[in-house]
């Protein structure tokens, strides 16, 4: 039947549900108490004047618009609204062409059209639900599945499973550690118990599989909760994390498997909407290291609030290739352009800045592999310094307003070339802010979850040989946070940019390795020690026992954003610092590990290598590093 048919047959039955309730209005005012219905109120037009107002109001406040399959709490407010509106209009008829009509009769009218109008419209989703959709046939392998949180999210996918059978879940279940709610059922699945009693449901009910419905659980909410699913041999899904959702639903779609940043709990990044889009909107904004994991981030951070145009600058064509095209489908309105350049090159740099008008630049572009850089120092220093300094100097001379350069923790006290190259560009930033009009500005923070080096995309591989899981140190901790949150703050700190500062990001607590490892191995259905085993093999060259982000002479300052803060200035020697970044561009130039790591000594103050070379060294190099370090 088309949708015109479907529309004339509801008008045809609220037609004869109005005359019904106006009917039965008369009959319990007046029959009931005086044995007859006076014969002004039981004329004919009386009857087609209600049907013709109420039906008209009706189509005017969208009645007919609707998909009543899909009826809602907000539908029937609607249809509450119309009757009320429409009432009034016949009150008003009414008052001018005969001057008066029993107000019980209109208040019981009311709410008996609301009953019947309303209770029509639930019919229409309940033949669909019942009749319609619960006859389709499950699928053939459906799994028995417990739902963890009675709440609204799990309101949600219980319903969605219900009506789609055929995606093959069948809920069996809820749990929920609020005992009140015991026995209690939500779409005729009853809440079983809390997670002690876990074990002893999943082996009554035969249950494969958990679905965790809870978004707003923290990292120590979720973590007793993985806990317990693996103790019963039940593998773990969840649904999104608020942060994660576009609004408040939760649909099947979205079910995934329960990941490592889950498990961290980082909170959703609030951010100061009107501030950022007064920054970006309508302005270019350029962003080196564009086809990286932060880089990346960075961009599609920036594109949400409309700026005129971003360059994408980037070394590797490939990834930058790919970012250009997600732009292309997501935000095609938006000017794009991709410029392959290595920020070493300070000719292509200043060539790029010149033919353009740049307003902000996110400085991502960076060597950051700790050992791999030890074995190279010479690249760390011509790409974390020198590529920095091009990128930098560009900025100042061509007007840029705001430059944003992307640093890491292991610039505090740094024991590697890698850590000690970002300190050495986060001082020549500092130098640059008392000498031009561009705010240039740094942002520190730890590990990032799923980047590209990061410690989890190694873990899983080795869980999927079987093992071992190599650690380098039992006690190694770090700081880590997800690659969304930390693009979302370092967009956030460009909006606070003065000139000068370091902005550092809150980076939560230290997490160990080891049981970044074991959690890890819980999440792909193992169990720690038994079925994978740990291998700890020892810190690596340059390698940190833990991480810091404040050297002992910053200290902090807060920010109006809770989780940004602002290290104490201080004071940088310009043309020292520049004499020094000549010298120590010679030795890399001319592949001097031994007189670049005495040089980063002497720059940063702070730098201390742990293992300085691995090649043999005269005795006279051996002792001057050692008076040196010390």
């Amino acid at each position: 039947m088309d949708t015109k048919s479907k529309r004339v047959i509801l008008v045809i039955t609220d037609s004869i549900l109005v005359i019904a309730s106006l009917f039965i209005s008369l009959f319990i005012t007046f029959y009931l108490d005086r044995g007859q219905i006076p014969a002004q109120y039981s004329e004919y037009s009386l009857f087609f004047t209600f049907a013709v107002i109420k039906v008209t109001t009706f189509y005017f406040m969208g009645l007919y618009n609707r998909i009543w399959r899909y009826a809602s709490v907000d539908d029937l407010v609607n249809i509450f609204k119309s009757i009320i509106a429409s009432s009034f209009i016949i009150i008003t008829y009414i008052y001018f062409l005969q001057g008066r009509f029993p107000r019980s009769v209109m208040a019981l009218d009311m709410f008996i059209t609301f009953f019947l109008v309303g209770f029509s419209r639930l019919v229409l989703r309940w033949r669909y639900e019942y009749l319609y959709m619960r006859k389709r046939p499950p699928a053939e392998t459906a799994k028995t599945i417990f739902i963890y949180g009675a709440g609204d999210a799990g309101e949600m996918i219980i319903r969605e499973m219900l009506k789609h059978p055929e995606l093959g879940y069948k809920p069996v279940g809820i749990i929920d550690d609020d005992r009140d709610k015991k026995g209690m059922k939500i779409h005729n699945i009853p809440v079983l118990g809390d997670r002690r009693a876990l074990m002893e449901l999943a082996c009554d009910y035969s249950v494969s599989e958990i679905i965790i419905a809870i978004p707003s659980a923290t990292g120590s909410e979720m973590k007793p909760i993985i806990d317990a699913c693996a103790e019963a041999k039940i593998s773990v899904k969840t649904v999104p994390g608020v942060y994660e959702l576009i609004d408040e639903n939760v649909y099947l779609s979205q079910i995934r498997d329960v990941k490592i940043e889950d498990l961290l709990g980082r909170e959703q990044v609030d951010l100061n909407i009107h501030e950022i889009k007064n920054h970006i909107q309508g302005k270019s904004i350029l962003i080196t290291g564009a086809g990286g994991s932060i880089g990346s981030q960075i961009v599609r951070e920036v594109i949400k609030f409309k700026p005129e145009k971003i360059y994408l600058v980037g070394r590797g064509e490939h990834s930058v290739y790919l970012v250009n095209n997600e732009l292309n489908l997501d935000y095609p309105g938006i000017l794009h352009e991709v410029i392959i350049a290595d920020i070493q090159d300070r000719a292509k740099i200043d060539d790029i800045f010149s033919k353009r008008r740049i307003d902000v630049v996110f400085h991502a572009a960076a060597y950051k592999h700790v050992p791999l850089m030890e074995s190279h120092a010479d690249e760390a220093v011509k790409n974390n310094i020198l590529g920095t300094k091009n990128v930098a100097d560009a900025a100042a001379k061509y007007k840029v307003s705001t430059f944003v350069m992307i640093s890491t923790d292991k610039a505090v006290n740094p024991t590697s070339v890698m850590g000690a190259t970002k300190r050495v560009a986060e001082m020549y930033i500092q130098s640059k802010a008392h000498e031009s009009s561009t705010k240039f500005v740094a942002v520190r923070f730890g590990n990032v979850l799923g980047s590209r080096g990061s410690v989890i995309p190694l873990f899983k591989k080795q869980i999927e040989a079987g093992g071992p899981v190599t650690v380098t140190h039992p006690e190694i901790t770090r700081y880590f946070m997800t690659i969304p949150e930390a693009a979302k703050l370092v967009v956030q700190a460009s909006v606070m940019a003065k000139g000068g500062e370091i902005f550092i990001l809150d980076m939560g607590n230290p997490v160990k390795i080891a049981d970044l490892a074991r959690d890890l191995i819980r999440l792909s259905g193992f169990e720690p020690d038994s079925d994978i085993k740990i291998k700890y093999t020892g810190l690596r060259p340059g390698e940190k026992l833990y991480e810091e982000l404040l050297t002992a002479e910053e200290g902090t300052m807060r920010t109006v954003h809770k989780k940004i803060f602002i290290a104490k200035k201080q004071e940088i020697n310009a043309a020292l610092l520049e004499k020094e970044i000549s010298a120590i561009e010679r030795f890399a130039r001319d592949n001097n590990p031994f007189q670049i790591k005495k040089k980063l000594i002497q720059i940063t103050g702070s730098y201390k290598p742990e293992i300085l070379e691995r090649r043999k060294k005269s005795r006279d190099e051996k002792e001057t590093i050692v008076k040196l370090v010390k």
